[in-house]
């Protein structure tokens, strides 16, 4: 399903314009991405999930085509964690 999929979904079931809900979709993504990557706080929304932040160490890996050594630096990245609630639906 893409993010248009979802606007003609709610559209078409609540009854509000497209460009309404676009916008709605739109400020919701901005908010959780801005909430990520500004305040580098966690999105929790009850009986769906979490959208946390998670971090890797740094690392050191191998390019066997060329036989060398490199350094992956330490890094956070983003990750969605489901509710409970939502796994136990999942899983019926």
């Amino acid at each position: 399903m893409t993010k248009a999929d979802i606007i003609n979904e709610i559209s078409s079931s609540t009854g509000i314009s497209k460009k309404d809900v676009t916008a709605v979709v739109e400020g919701f993504m901005d908010s959780i991405k801005n909430a990520l990557l500004d305040g580098k706080e966690n999105v929790y929304l009850r009986g769906f999930g979490s959208f946390i932040i998670k971090h890797r160490a740094a690392k050191t890996a191998r390019n066997i085509s060329k036989n060398t050594t490199i350094t992956i630096p330490a890094h956070d990245f983003p990750a969605f964690k489901p509710a409970k609630v939502f796994i136990e639906e999942m899983k019926k």
